[in-house]
C-alpha cells in the first residue's frame, strides 16, 4: 500500500509542476518511463503512462499533446 501512496503522492507533484512549467517534458517523460510494475487500479494507469510517453519522445511538443500528458499523469492519480 505505501508503494501506492508514494505512486499517487509523486504523480501529484510531477503534474503539478509540469503543469506550471517548473518541470520539462522530457523530465515527466524520463519520470514515468522509470516507474516500473504496480498492483490495479494504478498497474493499468502506468501502463497506458508508459504506453503513451514511449510513443510521443518529442520534449518540444503541441498543446494537444501536452493536455493528454496531463491526462495520463492525472489518470495514475484518480
Amino acid at each position: 500500500m505505501a508503494k501506492s501512496d508514494d505512486l499517487v503522492a509523486s504523480a501529484k507533484t510531477v503534474l503539478a509542476r509540469y503543469k506550471s512549467g517548473k518541470m520539462d517534458r522530457e523530465t515527466v517523460r524520463e519520470w514515468v518511463l522509470r516507474l516500473g510494475a504496480y498492483p490495479e487500479p494504478y498497474g493499468s494507469r502506468v501502463r497506458a503512462a508508459d504506453d503513451w510517453f514511449r510513443a510521443h519522445p518529442l520534449s518540444d511538443v503541441s498543446g494537444d499533446i501536452e493536455e493528454v500528458d496531463f491526462e495520463m499523469l492525472q489518470a495514475i492519480i484518480a
